[in-house]
């Protein structure tokens, strides 16, 4: 197991609107590896701005009315408590409109069951891989007559059902010709 890694966002300029040639958040994002238990420190100055944590499509339009949660201290720790995206934007829309937010993708645990001492987290964690030599049927969900398919839920429980469903079906059928 190890260690938690804590991240500075912004490094000595912290969370703020980036400079013309400074790095782009997601930039310096990309180039870290993120794991469940580390955690982001966001260092602003809280008469100023704010950290909102938000979906992607808050995120992709600078909405900072619909978040998830907001954050006002000056001095805020995120620790992530699961595997998959987080999107951050400021809490000022005209700084978000100046590239002042931030994409992390948390990598899945590899390990054996068990995670880091943490508190449980609100969204559930992708499923684990299935076992070794165990083929798992996924069908596609290609859109009917020009409309968009439903996507799935983020835990795939209703496309592992229908893979189920559709491989028990194919066993039943070939049993049926067998016997």
């Amino acid at each position: 197991m190890t260690a938690a890694t804590q991240f500075k966002v912004g490094g000595p300029s912290g969370w703020a609107v980036p400079a013309p040639n400074a790095m782009p958040f997601n930039q310096w994002a990309e180039k870290n590896r993120f794991q469940i238990g580390d955690s982001l420190l966001f260092v602003y100055l809280p008469d100023q701005d704010s950290v909102v944590l938000v979906d992607a499509n808050a995120y992709n339009s600078c909405d900072t009315s619909s978040f998830i949660d907001r954050f006002t201290d000056g001095n805020t720790v995120f620790t992530f408590t699961r595997s998959g995206p987080f999107y951050f934007i400021s809490g000022k829309k005209e700084n978000c409109q100046k590239n002042e937010k931030l994409v992390v993708v948390v990598m899945a645990s590899r390990s054996n069951g068990t995670s880091p001492p943490s508190s449980p987290s609100p969204v559930s964690s992708a499923p684990p891989a299935p076992p070794s030599g165990v083929v798992e049927i996924v069908p596609s969900l290609a859109p009917v007559g020009g409309e968009s398919a439903t996507p799935s839920p983020p835990n795939g429980a209703s496309v592992k059902a229908v893979g189920f469903v559709g491989t028990l079906g194919a066993l039943l059928v070939t049993l049926y010709h067998v016997l």
